[in-house]
């Protein structure tokens, strides 16, 4: 009970402190361009907070700010799950088997020191300005991420555990079900979630090349017209969500790996 207690009020005071870290870096920025040069090129906190609960109403190339972010989720959703599937499957494979690791570890090696955002001029010449650009960019910012995060997991694995399960008479499908994978559970929640932070980086960036609509085309939109409020608005729900995306997977991570949580 003491314990719980005290894990609460480090909590409480934790969101205090948070609060009064943004109201202190608010009213920092308002003074700052209350009256001063650098509010001729920058708009204060209010303004920009006006002009985001506008944009919840008002539309910008034919969507609200709701319609905006719905695109830009829809991106991520799409090459974000592929990423999983794939990320998971062959870092589970490279950490198991010697020969799948061998074969496959020396091209991804190769491919994950390059960030996403220098394969879109290839992505462009490959699949052109559509949306399978964007799936592209946002699948390989999250894919370099998970596969290295499910690898380590898999590699890390005690292998006192793998030799009891065969003592016990487990062949290697069992071992692969009842050993290997729940071992590597917590490592696979850690690279699914820097892999959404990273696919939503991702997405906007993509968009911010060739789109018609999402956070990052209304940044560009911003920038096209020297809308600078417009900007603001877009980086403002570019963070709100990031944020929210992060915090329901370490919730998601939390209800079902609650025998190991990592620490906050």
């Amino acid at each position: 009970m003491t314990k719980k207690l005290f894990k609460d009020r480090d909590d409480f005071w934790r969101l205090i402190c948070g609060i009064i870290a943004i109201l202190g870096f608010l009213l920092i920025w308002h003074f700052g361009t209350n009256g001063t040069r650098l509010g001729e090129i920058m708009p204060g906190p209010i303004v920009i907070l006006k002009s985001f609960f506008e944009a919840f109403t008002q539309k910008t190339a034919g969507y609200t700010i709701f319609g905006h972010t719905f695109w830009s989720l829809s991106r991520v959703l799409v090459g974000y799950s592929v990423a999983c599937v794939l990320g998971i499957s062959l870092g589970l494979l490279m950490g198991r088997y010697r020969l799948a690791e061998a074969i496959f570890r020396p091209f991804y090696e190769m491919i994950r020191p390059i960030p996403p955002i220098a394969w879109i001029s290839l992505a462009i010449l490959w699949f052109g300005l559509g949306e399978t650009m964007a799936y592209f960019i946002i699948f390989l910012s999250a894919f370099n991420n998970i596969t290295i995060n499910v690898f380590m997991g898999t590699k890390s694995i005690n292998q006192e555990l793998v030799g009891c399960a065969k003592m016990l008479g487990a062949n290697e499908a069992q071992v692969f079900r009842t050993v290997v994978i729940p071992a590597t559970i917590p490592y696979i929640f850690a690279g699914m979630q820097i892999g959404i932070s990273s696919s939503w980086a991702a997405v906007v960036a993509a968009e911010m090349v060739r789109s018609s609509k999402g956070l990052g085309f209304l940044i560009v939109s911003g920038m096209d017209i020297n809308n600078i409020s417009q900007i603001f608005v877009g980086i403002l729900a570019i963070g709100i969500v990031g944020f929210l995306l992060a915090t329901i997977m370490r919730g998601v991570e939390g209800k079902l790996c609650q025998w190991n949580v990592r620490g906050k």
